[in-house]
C-alpha cells in the first residue's frame, strides 16, 4: 500500500519559513518524480514545484522561484520542500504527489500525470 505523509506546515508570519516534508512509503521511491502542489478553497490544484527520480532536475512556479527550494533523500524516500521570505499569498494545503519517472513527458504541473498523493499539510502566513 502507498502512502505519502506530508507534514511541518503551520502557521506563520510574512516572511517566515516553513519545512515541508513527505514521507512515502510502499512505492519505489527511486522510481518516481516527486512534486508538490497547493491548493485554495474553491480553486484548483496548482503545481509549485518538481524534482525528477534522481534530484537532478528541478522546476518552480514562478511566484516561488527564489523562495522555496526542492530536494530529496532517495535513502530515506523522503521529500522536502523549503519555504523561505513566506507570503500570505502561500497560503494554501500543500499537497506532495508521486509520478513515474517515465512520465516525463507530461508537464511537471499537470496535476493528472501524478499516480499518488499525499493528504496535505495546511500552511498559513499571515500579514
Amino acid at each position: 500500500q502507498v502512502q505519502l505523509v506530508e507534514s511541518g506546515g503551520g502557521s506563520v508570519q510574512a516572511g517566515g519559513s516553513l519545512r515541508l516534508s513527505c514521507t512515502t512509503s510502499g512505492l519505489n521511491f527511486a522510481d518516481y518524480a516527486m512534486g508538490w502542489f497547493r491548493q485554495t478553497p474553491g480553486k484548483e490544484r496548482k503545481g509549485v514545484s518538481y524534482i525528477s527520480s534522481s534530484g537532478g532536475v528541478s522546476y518552480y512556479v514562478d511566484s516561488v522561484k527564489g523562495r522555496f527550494t526542492i530536494s530529496r533523500d532517495n535513502a530515506k524516500k523522503l521529500v522536502y520542500l523549503a519555504m523561505n521570505n513566506l507570503q500570505p499569498e502561500d497560503t494554501a494545503m500543500y499537497y506532495c504527489a508521486a509520478r513515474l519517472k517515465t512520465a516525463y513527458l507530461s508537464p511537471w504541473s499537470q496535476a493528472g500525470s501524478y499516480k499518488f498523493w499525499g493528504q496535505g499539510t495546511q500552511v498559513t502566513v499571515s500579514s
